[in-house]
């Protein structure tokens, strides 16, 4: 047996990156790994939790904090994650290009810290492009994480390099990802404002160092598993030349220990009374809708939703994102709507224990903004869903789900909006909720779901796709450190 190899796991400051790269890091330590997280004294704490559990399991995950420097770019004290953000989308962007100021700042007290660890592996986040630098100066590997699926490397990187969108000449106008398997299409409104973008901001430049960076990387991990995306992880790989793993799905490590604190955070309500609910209902007759972390919906938009699940006499439990100003808590909500869908609908307002809903028999479909988080967890818990994106790679993971994996219903969101998202009608939820749930198709979307979950439970266990990726990983870093 050669020595034990170290890792440095290095996530974004934000929930939807951070929760996936402590499970990956439980996977490596549950493999005998060493594994280190690297973070910030705010964002320690809200996985302080999981750790914990991980030792009290017998799975050993270091944290190393590094100072976040706030005050040097005029951010309050304290203020270290981007789910801290303004939902206000003005202020929001202007924080946020502080925040990214602060993070560039992160460049020099990381470099010491690697000297000082000197791990045999890094894994840091796509908003990390200095990362890499610092790595190759040390002469560690340095392996890229994008949070997101196979697909939608596919679809940024053909769009980087065949910009299909200049060729159309309207917003709407639909063209098809070139070279890309699976005739997607897309639209320029879908796409994100730094590709669409000929300017340079602060972001696009992120962006670009970024693709640089990942250039001059040892590889990427992807938390996916190769038979939800096999022609895009072959694609990425083969025709893109990109080294590549894929060690998810990452959370279904956590399945087995998730409890009060799941996913680091405190649940805006209790998981028993939330379980009693479900316990009453029948097998796939609720809806499920939460739109992650990041997007804030208007009140108009709220109101429109309300009315749509209403008109579709759905029983449901709706996750809204509490608005900062909290005097205006309730004006999005209908007269008396709480009281007509009593018993019928459940209305959580903050954080939910998403993976316990969605693996409840009762839930039959989920409402979700196609981040790539809910979405696997979607497949996992083998739930179809109704997509609708706001942001970031949201637009092609809708792609994926609707187009390629046929277990969706698009709810026809057609602009890429920071934050707010499209504004759809009600009769637009209705229409997409009832076919999501009633529909011609419903069953077979279910039964694809279903089967989609069994092969992700299939892939990490031994001998599966993502459980042999991950050790062919781990033997690399080995062997190489030796």
């Amino acid at each position: 047996m050669g020595r034990e190899i170290h890792m440095l796991l290095f996530p974004f400051f934000a929930h939807g990156h951070a929760i996936p790269t402590v499970d990956m890091a439980k996977l490596f330590a549950s493999r005998g790994v060493k594994t280190t997280i690297v973070t910030t004294p705010v964002n320690a704490s809200f996985f302080s939790n999981t750790i914990q559990r991980s030792k009290d399991s017998g799975i050993h995950i270091d944290v190393q904090l590094l100072k976040f420097p706030a005050a040097e770019v005029g951010l309050p004290e304290g203020f270290e994650s981007v789910d801290m953000l303004p939902t206000s989308p003005d202020e929001n962007f202007g924080m946020m290009m502080k925040f990214l100021q602060a993070v560039q700042l992160l460049q020099e007290p990381f470099e010491e810290l690697l000297q000082e660890c000197k791990p045999d592996c890094l894994v840091a986040d796509l908003f990390f492009p200095w990362a890499t630098d610092a790595a190759n100066k040390l002469g560690i590997p340095r392996l890229v994480f994008h949070g997101t699926s196979y697909f939608s490397l596919c679809v940024t990187e053909c769009m980087r390099l065949y910009e299909p969108h200049k060729n159309v000449q309207s917003d709407s106008e639909p063209f098809l990802v070139p070279n890309l398997p699976g005739d997607i299409e897309l639209t320029r409104s879908q796409l994100p404002d730094s590709m669409k973008q000929d300017a340079e901001t602060h972001f696009t430049k992120i962006v670009k160092a970024a693709k640089e960076a990942e250039l001059k990387s040892h590889g990427v991990v992807v938390n996916s598993f190769y038979e939800l995306e096999a022609n895009y992880a072959d694609y990425y790989r083969n025709v893109l030349g990109k080294k590549a793993w894929h060690v998810g799905p990452v959370s279904l490590c956590n399945r087995a220990t998730i409890d009060k604190a799941e996913r680091g955070k405190k649940s805006a309500i209790d998981e028993h009374e939330c379980l009693k609910w479900l316990d009453s209902k029948q097998p796939n007759s609720v809806l499920y809708i939460c739109f992650g972390s990041m997007a804030c919906f208007t009140s108009a938009q709220l109101k429109e939703i309300a009315m749509g699940l209403e008109a579709s006499e759905l029983q449901f439990i709706w996750v809204v994102r509490k608005q900062k100003n909290d005097n205006e808590d309730e004006e999005w909500l209908p007269e008396g709507f709480e009281k007509r869908t009593e018993g019928k609908g459940l209305i959580i307002r903050g954080w939910a224990p998403q993976v316990l809903i969605l693996d409840h028999e009762a839930v039959g479909g989920f409402v979700t903004h196609c981040g790539w988080n809910s979405t696997l967890e979607g497949v996992c818990a083998g739930v179809p869903m109704v997509t609708w994106p706001t942001f970031a790679e949201q637009f092609y993971n809708e792609k994926l789900v609707t187009r390629v994996l046929k277990i969706g219903v698009e709810v026809g969101a057609r602009k890429w909006v920071r934050l707010v998202g499209d504004f759809v009608k009600r009769e637009a939820i209705e229409k997409a909720v009832t076919e999501l749930m009633k529909g011609d198709e419903a069953d077979e979307m279910r039964n694809r779901a279903k089967a989609l979950a069994e092969a992700a439970k299939k892939a990490i266990e031994k001998g599966g796709s993502s459980h042999s990726d991950l050790h062919a990983l781990i033997e690399e870093i080995s062997l190489r450190s030796h």
